[in-house]
């Protein structure tokens, strides 16, 4: 492989394969892309979403905190990661698979990855998501998440500040933050064990770890 930080997902031979790997500064022309396909995905569902900055994701690539996905030079997917209290959880956001790539499995191959490299960077921290979707839940699902309430999140306000720009905010803000549209998932360390097949991709993204 060209790129040491490149993992390559083997697909049926009829396909060419995709590129799963840590997103770096070469992946930023791709930014707009990314928050347009999020958006677009978010009105076609009728769901919530909390908006990021074209200069917030742009950084989370340059740090290393993305997964990026593509098809030869095209836009595939992506997923990012955040840490938050002082590091003592770790949330993978933005989960987003472009519509002409979907239903090939790409979403639960880019959480993988993502989950493994949060997994590799944190390994002490509860890895946390807020979901609407089924899909995503059933990832989470195979992943070690178990659904719990609110109040076993981060209480960092900075997370929270993040849900400002969902459209549903104002159910969290009227239940006292103690629920919402989304269900709250959490992959505690010290209770939940990583599967065989999360151990592999992460003692290889930890070779690649800028």
């Amino acid at each position: 492989m060209n790129n040491v930080n490149e993992l390559v997902v083997k697909k049926p031979v009829e396909q060419q394969p995709f590129t799963i790997q840590i997103a770096n500064g070469s992946h930023t022309k791709y930014v707009q892309t990314i928050l347009d396909t999020i958006e677009a995905a978010a009105r076609v569902r009728g769901t919530g979403i909390a908006k990021r900055t074209p200069e917030y994701v742009e950084l989370k690539i340059r740090e290393g905190k993305a997964i990026i996905a593509l098809k030869g030079e095209e836009f595939a997917g992506f997923c990012y990661m955040e840490s938050w209290g002082n590091k003592q959880f770790v949330a993978n956001s933005g989960l987003i698979v472009a519509e002409n790539f979907r239903q090939h499995g790409l979403a639960k191959r880019i959480k993988q990855h993502a989950f493994s490299l949060a997994r590799a960077m944190f390994p002490t921290a509860k890895v946390f998501g807020l979901t609407s979707g089924a899909a995503v839940m059933k990832i989470n699902t195979e992943l070690g998440y178990v659904p719990v309430t609110f109040a076993q999140l981060t209480d960092d306000e900075a997370f929270w500040r993040g849900c400002q720009g969902c459209v549903n905010y104002d159910i969290l803000t009227r239940t006292g933050r103690k629920y919402c549209i989304c269900t709250a998932m959490l992959f505690d360390p010290e209770k939940q064990k990583d599967r065989e097949e999360i151990k592999d991709i992460i003692k290889d993204l930890k070779k690649r770890i800028p």
